[in-house]
């Protein structure tokens, strides 16, 4: 059976950098660029009309920006994960982004087989943040701790942190998926918390998981 192939929407400014990453990741078997897009405004509206499973999105962007592409994607209830690239390079540029919903980011500078690497990662279900990011996150972070997970529960959530899907997690704990599901709407509603990225963030801050860098 031919592997699922990945469908990449590419938002920079900048044509030049859109042909480059285009060019490179159409190489790829498993990875199709299936459109592009020059702003956070754009982005959103050829989201909804492309469905991509990844984002790929620059956040330097003249007019709507990149957080603010996913705040709008986030709004909308759009499913594709986001991989930020960034020049950003201290990590505290970042933390808006990943407050904002990405699934983690990469800088331009790096390796093609790398960002394809990390395409690959955060449509599995990925979450790829340095372990600074995750500390910035965790220190800025004012919602209440005090909510009472069951055990089941927390097991669950640190699947999650390790980038388990809810097939890979029901396989782990011996559940069915729907279990599983159910078990994930009850703790982002314990914990107040919108996504499965929120979730694994959660689970660093609390000491849960230990925050996985590249």
């Amino acid at each position: 059976m031919a592997a699922e192939v990945i469908r990449v929407l590419v938002v920079d400014d900048h044509p030049v950098v859109r042909q480059g990453l285009r060019t490179f990741l159409d190489l790829q078997d498993d990875i199709t660029v299936v459109g592009e897009a020059a702003d956070g405004a754009s982005c959103v509206a050829a989201a909804e009309s492309l469905l991509p499973d990844v984002v790929l999105l620059d956040l330097r962007m003249p007019g709507t920006d990149g957080v603010y592409a996913l705040n709008a994607l986030r709004e909308a209830g759009n499913k594709a994960r986001v991989l930020v690239i960034t020049s950003f390079t201290e990590p505290v540029g970042i933390v808006p982004a990943v407050r904002a919903g990405a699934a983690g980011y990469v800088y331009k500078d790096v390796d093609p087989l790398a960002l394809a690497a990390a395409v690959r990662s955060v449509h599995a279900g990925h979450v790829l943040l340095h372990p600074d990011v995750a500390r910035l996150l965790a220190e800025g972070d004012t919602r209440p701790g005090g909510a009472t997970l069951t055990a089941r529960e927390r097991e669950v959530l640190a699947q999650v942190a390790q980038g388990n899907s809810n097939r890979q997690i029901a396989r782990e704990l011996t559940l069915s998926e729907k279990t599983v599901k159910s078990h994930m709407t009850a703790i982002l509603g314990k914990l107040g918390l919108h996504d499965r990225t929120q979730a694994a963030l959660y689970a660093v801050r609390t000491g849960l998981v230990s925050p996985a860098g590249r």
